[in-house]
């Protein structure tokens, strides 16, 4: 990109020895030196971009800074806390087990949550969770879970998930991921328009939170963009007001023939298709990278998952807390005390940052070079390149400064979404 890209490296707002307010300032930077590059294309001027290290930290926990207008039509607050023990049911959390190691449940939506508390036979309250876990092996109790399909996985250190068969794969592959999966012509971006992805438009099928990150962004660089949410699952409202800015939004139930028709009418004049459905899902409703270069040639479709889209965890669910369980970070930041939860929803958040940097990266590919692409970023990806700028030292913390009213007044913005 043209642009020169500028970090202020400010005092930290977030407790954490991880550089995490570095590492999405990065991503956001990137994204602007994007979409600064396709402004070019379009006949704008070259503009450097400027992101601050303490605003970026604050993106990412962002749900927690909503403020609205009508309290009374606001979102019912989520339960646990986004950046401690995350419990918000019985089951969520982290618990030891019979070989002194510790595990993280995460029930998530209810049909999940039913079906966990099923394989722990029933538990009615957290002490029942507890005990029942603690008769179990972590990894016993791991296999088991990823067996019936449900979320949850063994705290491991940063050595064993590196070391481990999914780990290894993931190492091999960049933080991002653009490949071209077809020919096709240029197709420089859309004429007129006042803002770098103006004319775009973008199809997002994706829940909570990268993907809608990942699409927010577009919209907020002009991007027309239509978030797809089907009947049948259930809203989190909490965060859906907090990504969903920008976007229109529809219901379309793809178990319904009709349904399905129709998204695919609405493939047809789309340029990004991004989702985050369990590995294997679209493809067997025809909805696969390949179906859709074959539907809407110079496609990009963008995929966002908790694992990666290759090797023997690619089809495990998985969310923010276990990306960070299952990579070395929860541990880092419990140290002796046990593992816990960085705070902020930080591989969530960056990784929506990332995908949008790959599909903008990938329109770039398109207008200049043709055909179609496919980006794919993971949640444990993101972790692990996090983790991979290193951890500093326990007297950083000495430098936190927590971000005040005023700050987070300064950096609001007004949205009717």
């Amino acid at each position: 990109p043209a642009a020169r890209v500028n970090i202020l490296d400010e005092a930290p707002g977030m407790p954490t020895r991880f550089r995490a307010e570095s590492a999405a300032a990065a991503a956001l930077g990137a994204t602007g030196a994007m979409a600064a590059d396709l402004w070019v294309q379009r006949g704008g001027q070259v503009q450097d971009v400027t992101v601050s290290s303490r605003e970026a930290g604050a993106a990412l926990v962002s749900f927690a800074f909503q403020k609205f207008a009508d309290a009374s039509r606001a979102p019912p607050a989520r339960p646990e806390d986004a950046g401690g023990g995350g419990r918000g049911t019985p089951a969520m959390g982290f618990f030891s087990t019979k070989d002194g190691r510790s595990v993280f449940l995460h029930p998530s939506f209810p049909a999940s949550a039913a079906k966990l508390h099923e394989l722990l036979g029933s538990p009615v309250d957290t002490a029942a969770v507890a005990a029942t876990v603690s008769t179990w092996n972590a990894l016993d109790l791991e296999n088991a879970i990823a067996e019936a399909g449900v979320c949850g996985a063994m705290v491991r250190t940063p050595e064993e998930w590196d070391g481990s068969e999914q780990g290894q794969v993931l190492a091999a592959r960049p933080v991002v991921e653009v490949v071209k999966i077809a020919e096709g012509p240029p197709m420089p971006l859309p004429a007129g328009g006042d803002q770098p992805l103006s004319g775009v438009r973008a199809l997002d099928l994706t829940r909570v939170l990268a993907g809608p990150t990942c699409a927010r962004t577009l919209a907020q660089y002009g991007a027309d963009v239509l978030y797809v949410a089907s009947p049948k699952l259930p809203a989190t409202e909490f965060f859906i007001s907090d990504v969903n800015h920008g976007k229109l939004s529809t219901w379309l139930d793809l178990t319904d023939p009709a349904g399905l028709a129709q998204l695919k009418a609405l493939i047809v004049d789309c340029d990004v298709f991004s989702q985050s459905y369990r590995q294997g899902a679209l493809e067997r409703m025809g909805l696969g990278p390949l179906d859709l270069a074959r539907l809407r040639p110079g496609i990009i479709y963008t995929s966002i998952n908790a694992y990666g889209h290759e090797g023997p965890w690619s089809q495990r669910p998985g969310w923010e807390q276990l990306a960070q369980t299952v990579t070395g970070m929860a541990h880092i930041h419990g140290g002796e005390a046990g593992p816990r939860l960085q705070p902020g929803a930080v591989t969530d958040y960056t990784t929506g940052f990332l995908a949008a940097f790959g599909t903008m990266v990938a329109l770039d590919r398109r207008a200049r070079f043709g055909g179609s692409y496919m980006v794919r970023v993971s949640l444990a990806q993101t972790g692990m390149w996090l983790r991979g700028l290193g951890v500093q030292p326990a007297e950083a913390l000495d430098r936190v400064r927590p971000l005040t009213p005023e700050e987070i007044d300064g950096w609001r913005i007004d949205s009717d979404s």
